[in-house]
């Protein structure tokens, strides 16, 4: 009897991406797979999977997820859903991960500003030290030994 129930095994792992009709993979579980990305294009996507239990139970677990193939873009002076008039000064740049291109020193990195943080702690450590110098600066305390 049970050779037999093995034998009808339904168990069934189907694979959907978005929100495709047909699976792109059915396979028996377990499995284990290479999703590969470069074929899907940038942008946010949902990878859906479908389970079927041996009694023929189904169960669905949906894992949102976003492909970055392009270059990595990099926009300084304007944020997500910003409120801007006038004129606005951007600086955008892009750049990928692709092994064969040469490291160029200049571009590769996206100018920020200093933050304000760093300003107030520079400020402050430059404060104290002047306080130090003026409360403590005597010529009693540096006296020659010759």
């Amino acid at each position: 009897m049970i050779a037999s129930e093995n034998a009808k095994d339904r168990r069934i792992i189907k694979v959907f991406l978005d929100d495709e009709n047909h699976p792109f993979g059915e396979f028996t579980p377990p499995v284990k797979f290479v999703l590969d990305t470069t074929r899907i294009p940038d942008g946010k996507h949902r990878l859906k999977i479908v389970a079927r239990s041996s009694k023929g139970v189904e169960g669905i677990k949906v894992i949102p997820f976003e492909v970055r193939n392009g270059p990595e873009i990099s926009v300084v002076g304007m944020k997500e859903n910003e409120v801007v008039d006038t004129r606005v000064p951007l600086t955008i740049n892009a750049y990928g991960s692709e092994t064969d291109d040469h490291f160029v020193i200049r571009g590769s990195e996206t100018p920020k500003a200093v933050a304000a943080w760093v300003w107030a702690l520079l400020i402050s450590f430059i404060a104290f030290g002047m306080f130090y110098l003026i409360m403590y600066w005597t010529p009693d305390l540096y006296q020659s030994f010759f």
